[in-house]
């Protein structure tokens, strides 16, 4: 039984009805305001070739995306729309689409060159990828996919971190003890800071006035202060710090230790540890969720992310993911907007058609259901809500009547009940 219909976006129709009948399966309804924006944490699992998708508000691994091999790092987009992964040994970089959580593009950045680290300028339209083996930092332009400049750093850069201002990108360079500052507008290195031994991770504040940079060779952090480009504090942290990532008010940097299995909380304001919080085995990659509530570090050989609650600074869930997790980034999504009524009778429909096809009802009392239907949705097109609402229970009596001579079964028509009563409690109160 297959019928055409003036649809919009048939695309977003099928997502928001999917959406309406997976909700009413599981007794939500529509009468208050949708749920609010939903984060979810991504982590690159070094021996796996896959990202591990999070769900923040549950910490469970709610689905599993494949990308190249040996993928180290994640950035994501500002609006959250795309996951750019580095792939070392593939020497790609994968885009997922966050919606859908699939890789919808591979850049290319050359043979050989080993990306492994990746940021986000802050409008979206560039991704900074460093190149391991060549001591140089690829320009992705995001809106093509392409690599529309190449940048010459020191050897060996780990970590790039970027301005919030777009200004300025900072680049590790591992085997020097140094970072690289890149002019974003020329895309030329404008200067280099030295800081300690074996420099790893790099984060900035959000006011953009200090960068923190872990040096695993020294164990300590390194704070270059971005209006002279110097040093100004050196906080002595545990051993091999790698990661680093700043809460959202700029308050804390949270430091992962290596061999120390630990978590390094540094106050920004006086550069002293405040705490130490043991976390899984070989942490490496950390995030802060938009709210600043969690941290989210990466346990290389634990095969776990731990999840520290900010306030408290102590674990409360440990998520095990692939093998290796490295990079981790988070990103906050909004949830998809509730069906309108139209679309919740297109997909009461589409129920109706598909348990014609599958031999349930026949065509004749499939049509019959669906002319109740139509006609509401006419109805309600011209503002006519009383009448829609009669038609849409004339619907429920004749499903009930079904269920009734035995051509339903109480689980089908019941089904069928629920999507039409919300329908009317959304329409008719």
């Amino acid at each position: 039984m297959k019928r055409e219909r003036k649809l919009i976006n048939v695309l977003h129709r099928g997502i928001t009805c999917l959406w309406f009948l997976a909700l009413l399966s599981l007794g939500v309804g529509f009468a208050s305001n949708p749920a609010g924006a939903q984060s979810f944490a991504y982590v690159t699992n070094l021996d796996d070739t896959t990202v591990s998708v999070i769900d923040t508000a549950t910490n469970t691994v709610v689905d599993t995306v494949e990308v190249g091999a040996r993928s180290y790092a994640v950035a994501i987009t500002p609006d959250g729309s795309k996951a750019y992964v580095t792939n070392y040994y593939s020497d790609t970089v994968s885009m997922i689409e966050t919606a859908t959580n699939t890789v919808v593009d591979t850049v290319e950045v050359g043979v050989g060159t080993g990306p492994y680290a990746v940021a986000i300028a802050p409008d979206g339209t560039k991704a900074y990828v460093t190149n391991f083996n060549l001591g140089t930092v690829s320009v992705i332009e995001t809106a093509t996919n392409t690599v529309v400049d190449t940048v010459g750093v020191g050897t060996l850069p780990y970590a790039v971190a970027i301005a919030p201002d777009g200004a300025k990108a900072y680049v590790t360079s591992f085997n020097r003890g140094r970072v690289w500052v890149i002019d974003m507008a020329t895309n030329t290195v404008e200067t280099i800071v030295v800081v300690g031994y074996q420099p790893y991770g790099a984060a900035i504040t959000p006011d953009g006035a200090r960068v923190y940079v872990t040096n695993s060779g020294f164990n300590t952090v390194s704070v270059i202060d971005t209006a002279t480009n110097k040093v100004v504090a050196t906080v002595k942290v545990g051993t091999t710090p790698e990661g680093v990532a700043i809460s959202p008010d700029g308050a804390k940097a949270y430091v992962t230790n290596f061999y120390s299995d630990t978590l390094s909380v540094i106050d920004t304001t006086t550069n002293t540890v405040v705490t130490t919080v043991p976390v899984g085995d070989g942490p490496i990659g950390v995030a802060i969720t938009p709210d600043g509530a969690k941290a989210y570090v990466t346990n290389s050989y634990s095969d776990t992310v731990s999840v520290i609650d900010t306030a408290t600074n102590t674990v409360v869930a440990a998520v095990e993911v692939g093998s290796m997790p490295h990079g981790v980034a988070i990103t906050t999504l909004d949830p998809p907007d509730p069906p309108t009524p139209e679309e919740q009778m297109e997909a009461i429909i589409d129920e109706v058609e598909n348990l014609v096809d599958t031999g349930v009802l026949n065509q004749g009392q499939g049509n019959s259901l669906i002319a109740k239907l139509e006609p509401a949705e006419r109805m309600l097109n011209k503002g006519n809500t009383a009448t829609a609402c009669n038609q849409l229970q004339a619907f429920i009596n004749q499903v009930e009547a079904y269920i009734k001579g035995g051509i339903l079964s109480a689980t089908e028509g019941q089904s069928l009940i629920d999507a039409v009563n919300g329908v009317i409690s959304q329409l008719c109160g």
